[in-house]
């Protein structure tokens, strides 16, 4: 016998489509049906019957009202801005238009406020810097114009630190080069302007001095002949050629 849970079926009984949309297979119950409480019905439904996705866009059922939304005119969208169920605010976030999505920006789901960072337009991502979630702040360093990210330099996440110091103008990671995170020093370190790269040859950890000793101008190189470890002693022998 089977393990394979089978999918629901609505009562056909009493639904408007018995007649209509049966017949020419644009519904068929335990497969595509917009009655029953079944994600991948009510998708297919839809997706076969867009024109009637607006008449779901109040249904009781948080899952319709969420497809829906796929399906509808984008300037229907609007209307479930404020729904009470997060899931479909998300779905909202990814069709509402441009013009209306800074509404969105204080929503209290992060995944919504993830969607908005991701589509908002660049010249207004500076007012979502302060988000209380790493995540949110992270969407906004990967698309802040790179001369705006100074103020992302001292985030308190390394994630999001990381994202600016793999996109902050080289000449200004000097700004970073003394991060707590040896993450974050590595990215600097690695795109760090060569006669700027001394400062990160004192850095307490081996690889960042190994990797700052690879590219930095070779008279500052040399003072790391007797450093501690060995990897990056070779690695100055190389370079000054003894």
């Amino acid at each position: 016998m089977s393990d394979i849970e089978a999918p629901p079926t609505a009562d056909c009984s009493a639904c408007p489509f018995q007649e209509t949309l049966r017949p020419s297979s644009r519904c068929k119950p335990g497969d595509v049906c917009v009655q029953a409480e079944s994600g991948r019905q009510i998708d297919r439904f839809l997706k076969r019957n867009p024109e009637l996705a607006p008449d779901y866009l109040c249904d009781v059922f948080w899952e319709r009202r969420a497809i829906a939304v796929r399906y509808v005119p984008t300037d229907a969208v609007l209307a479930l801005i404020d729904d009470e169920d997060e899931v479909v605010r998300r779905a909202v976030a990814y069709r509402l238009p441009i013009e209306h999505l800074a509404r969105l920006r204080n929503d209290p789901d992060r995944e919504v406020r993830i969607t908005v960072a991701d589509r908002l337009p660049v010249d207004q991502l500076e007012s979502m810097v302060g988000d209380e979630d790493y995540l949110v702040r992270a969407y906004v360093a990967k698309r802040m114009p790179e001369g705006r990210l100074f103020r992302m330099i001292c985030d308190p996440d390394a994630h999001v630190r990381k994202q600016v110091a793999g996109r902050l103008p080289p000449a200004s990671l000097g700004l970073m080069a003394h991060d707590v995170d040896l993450q974050v020093r590595r990215i600097v370190a690695e795109r760090m302007e060569p006669d700027s790269l001394v400062v990160m040859l004192n850095d307490v950890e081996w690889l960042i001095r190994y990797i700052a000793a690879e590219r930095a101008p070779l008279a500052s190189v040399r003072k790391l002949i007797d450093d501690p470890c060995a990897d990056v002693r070779e690695m100055v022998k190389g370079r000054i050629g003894s």
